[in-house]
């Protein structure tokens, strides 16, 4: 666990071929100083330990610990993309302490760390090596940080580096490092800010000044005065990308970050504007019984179940269903900004579910509502899609015999070019057992991050080729990108034919690092020519301003292709 001379010859690497006198009796006197003995013993006793259990041994062996408040607690993401930003107080077990924290909610996290912890052999899978975070991390190294990242994965990053010292603020980081911003932005991953308390001896700060770099060796022997010690850590909320990526250099937002952190400590009014963390995952045992009471409406080839469910309050399902889609919906840019998003809605729609028995997880759905039960009951008022658009100008007849569409998502682990198809096959089967459906129609949406050139040539491409089938249903807060000046002769629209367009249109996406949103292609390509069309399109302040399409499609116009693919009375089909 610790090797004196080890430590050394990574500070001083040449000092024992200097001193060859003093160099033995130093050791010695180290080794005494710093409980080598206890620390070796400690070793022999765990020899088999590595990762998270020798973690938990050597917290054990000190009897230290962290202590939050369960509400902060819950704001430890348990999925999704992370950096977790601290300061470092103690410089050795509350840097353990934090990772035990983490590690509860989310066994995936791994620590950026310098060489010295890297030494530390029984630690190195939970460690990401990097030199202090100071620009000369060599590549490698950074793609590995971002790797786990883009994988979905949890980072613990000290900014500072080193140690927290005496300061005239009292005992604080020196200057934050800016490196954690360059990969928080570049894997667009939120940040989660911690404050830990706790402090070193006196001595420690003394020595500091006369000789930091045996300071830093010093720490061993402070580890042993933390002993049955529990300090507090403060968690701040969840930071996401569009809050933090200013246009400021890259240091000043840097150390805003460390302010804002040590604000949590105070429980001062934050410099960055955070978001709720998503609510923890429901129990599967309790989703799978509650799963069996819904009515299953279909299977597909490859195992997985359609259901559909009627929400009741208290319902695991529900707060299930809530959490995948605003898991779904943030990693989009989009999202309620809520734990789960879960509106009153949801109680009189019905939800379509693909269910993976095997794992026993929702891997996607639909919100739907049958009109012809929910608008006399609700009115016009309990349509979801009425809040974005006025559809009190569509014919009453025409309501009656729509099907609206809303809230789909595909859960990550299972976005492949099968899943959205087996949720249509649902879709599919539902309008089988409900033959007066003969219209579909919803909010599409698309995430403001998509920018305002792409933005603009997709509301311009679709307002065009799929001229609105219910002129009347109106924006509530309409998008206004699409008539800049210029926009008739945008490049998507030059060839004049659907076809040559649409090839320019997913061109001039790719151009800008874009990609067609996959409901845009599913929607238009289901019905033959004026079949589909698009009634305008709405900015919702409620979901990050995503801007909303209301598509609406007449089944009369539906392609053979697809009433063979989605409406058969058995939905297992081939894949």
């Amino acid at each position: 666990m610790l090797n004196v001379r080890s430590a050394l010859e990574a500070r001083f690497p040449e000092f024992f071929e200097r001193h060859t006198r003093i160099g033995p009796v130093l050791l010695r006197f180290l080794g005494f100083l710093f409980h080598e003995s206890r620390l070796q013993h400690f070793e022999q006793e765990h020899p088999h330990s590595r990762g998270l259990d020798f973690v938990e041994s050597v917290l054990r062996f000190f009897d230290f610990s962290l202590r939050t408040r369960d509400d902060e607690r819950d704001r430890i993401p348990s999925e999704g993309r992370v950096v977790v930003v601290a300061n470092h107080p103690i410089g050795s077990l509350d840097g353990l302490a934090l990772l035990k924290l983490i590690a509860d909610v989310r066994p995936d996290v791994k620590v950026v760390a310098n060489d010295l912890l890297l030494a530390i052999e029984p630690l190195q899978p939970l460690l990401l090596p990097v030199n202090n975070m100071d620009g000369n991390t060599p590549k490698a190294n950074l793609k590995n940080i971002k790797a786990h990242l883009e994988t979905d994965g949890a980072v613990i990053i000290f900014p500072a580096g080193e140690v927290s010292r005496f300061s005239p603020q009292g005992v604080r980081d020196g200057e934050w490092q800016s490196g954690f911003l360059k990969i928080a932005r570049s894997t667009k991953s939120p940040i989660l800010p911690i404050f830990v308390a706790g402090r070193n001896s006196v001595f420690f700060y003394s020595l500091s000044f006369l000789a930091k770099p045996l300071a830093t060796l010093w720490l061993v022997r402070e580890m042993f005065k933390q002993c049955h010690r529990t300090v507090d850590a403060r968690v701040g909320q969840l930071i996401p990308v569009e809050h933090y990526n200013r246009t400021e250099p890259k240091k000043v937002t840097a150390q805003r970050f460390k302010r804002h952190v040590y604000r949590l400590a105070k429980g001062k009014k934050p410099l960055f504007q955070g978001e709720q963390t998503i609510g923890a995952a429901e129990n599967r045992v309790l989703l799978a019984r509650e799963i069996a009471s819904c009515e299953l409406i279909g299977t597909t080839p490859r195992g997985r179940e359609i259901r559909l469910y009627r929400a009741t309050p208290g319902d695991c399902l529900i707060r299930e269903l809530g959490r995948l889609r605003e898991l779904s919906f943030r990693a989009l840019g989009e999202g309620t900004g809520l734990p789960r998003d879960i509106d009153a809605y949801d109680y009189h729609y019905e939800h379509l579910l693909l269910w993976d028995p095997l794992e026993r997880q929702v891997a996607g759905g639909y919100r739907v509502a049958d009109l012809s039960k929910v608008l006399p009951t609700q009115g016009l008022q309990g349509l979801y899609a009425n809040n974005l658009f006025n559809l009190s100008g569509v014919r009453h007849r025409e309501l009656k015999r729509s099907l609206e569409l809303g809230r789909s998502f595909i859960q990550y682990a299972y976005r492949d070019r099968y899943s959205l198809d087996e949720l249509w096959s649902g879709i599919g089967a539902l309008l089988i057992q409900r033959p007066h459906i003969k219209l579909l129609y919803g909010p599409v949406s698309v995430s403001k991050d998509l920018g305002c050139d792409c933005l603009q040539a997709l509301v311009l491409f679709y307002s065009h080729y799929f001229p609105p089938l219910w002129p009347n249903a109106t924006p509530v807060n309409p998008y206004y990108g699409h008539l800049a000046s210029g926009s008739s002769s945008h490049p998507v629209l030059e060839n004049g034919d659907y076809k040559k367009d649409f090839k320019v249109l997913k061109r001039f996406l790719k151009d800008r690092s874009c990609a067609l949103p996959p409901l845009y292609k599913y929607y238009t390509e289901v019905a033959e020519v004026g079949g589909v069309g698009f009634s305008g399109f709405n900015v919702d302040p409620k979901f990050k301003d995503c801007i909303d399409g209301l598509v609406v499609v007449d089944l009369t116009y539906l392609k053979d292709s697809r009433r063979k693919r989605y409406m058969k009375k058995d939905t297992s089909r081939e894949s």
